[in-house]
């Protein structure tokens, strides 16, 4: 069993590498003066299981590429198997249609990275769990909720906790915590009228004097879910806090939250944290090295993944 690490989360893929107690394969990924990709193995891969770690987040392009140039890397050297390990999975929320003449990049993307050499695909929090089918090969999807439901247990123990989602969409999602939890569950129901902006219209549920959890997969510009902090406390919630998994958080979504209604934002490392991640001081990160480290070798030891998810 090998690990290569890609250049857009390092710090995360060093953690999986120390937890199964096995050091980064030696390889050199760098860039040409046009800025093209190009990866050097230095180990000898053949025959090996090797495990590639990539978030494809920002800049998304240049870690697509480089995912996909050293799969290529991989296959050519007669790796046994080769397994993308993707904790974000960037372009999933373009699993459709949304309009006439428009793409379904999602679909390409993993049509791309089969194409490049991956055997399957390991990553966490889809956006969409039919992006599952997307791809021709298996794909294993992780879930945090077991790592956000031990998380609550901890910091709210004896506090009277309501689970919210923050729209109709994410109820499944969120209805997952709540039964973790044994606790309630409210819906944000919200109307959005233009991409990137929401206007929260209306709170499912009795949120008076609970301290409300908002739960979702993705914050990027980080509106809905404020807007959903500011609703729920406005229909009489204690506190509003919020588990994500992926912290996109472009542009001014960290200002947003730090002037919030928001208590605590806990999100993942999927992401690497940027400099006004690390100093905000509502967001935290939680880690899921662990995790991805007891899937890897569960996947390179051909036993059961699916147990991860209770």
């Amino acid at each position: 069993m090998k690990i290569v690490a890609c250049n857009s989360n390092r710090p995360l893929a060093e953690a999986v590498a120390a937890k199964l107690n096995l050091p980064l394969t030696r390889a050199a990924i760098r860039r040409f003066a046009d800025m093209e990709v190009f990866v050097e193995i230095h180990e000898n891969v053949r025959g090996e299981d090797v495990f590639v770690i990539q978030s494809t987040c920002y800049p998304a392009n240049d870690n697509l590429m480089e995912l996909l140039i050293t799969l290529d890397a991989l296959r050519r050297g007669s790796a046994r198997r080769v397994t993308a390990v993707v904790p974000y999975f960037g372009y999933a929320r373009q699993d459709r249609k949304s309009g006439p003449r428009t793409p379904i990049s999602a679909k390409l993307v993993a049509n791309l990275i089969t194409e490049a050499g991956a055997n399957r695909v390991l990553t966490m929090d889809l956006h969409a769990g039919q992006i599952q089918g997307f791809f021709d090969i298996p794909v294993d999807n992780l879930f945090a909720a077991p790592l956000f439901s031990r998380d609550i247990q901890e910091r709210y123990r004896g506090r009277d906790i309501m689970i919210v989602s923050p729209d109709v969409g994410g109820v499944l999602r969120a209805r997952g915590v709540a039964a973790r939890l044994n606790c309630d569950l409210a819906i944000i129901d919200k109307r959005r009228e233009r991409a990137g902006v929401s206007e929260v219209m209306n709170v499912i549920g009795d949120v008076r004097g609970r301290d409300c959890i908002l739960v979702d997969d993705i914050v990027d510009s980080g509106g809905t879910l404020c807007n959903g902090a500011a609703a729920l406390i406005e229909n009489g919630a204690r506190s509003a806090s919020v588990y994500v998994t992926h912290g996109v958080l472009s542009g001014g979504a960290v200002a947003r939250i730090a002037s919030s209604p928001v208590e605590m934002m806990t999100i993942t490392d999927s992401i690497p944290a940027t400099e006004a991640v690390r100093v905000a001081e509502n967001i935290r990160q939680l880690t899921i090295a662990p995790l991805l480290a007891e899937a890897m070798r569960r996947i390179s030891d051909e036993s059961s993944v699916s147990s991860l998810f209770d």
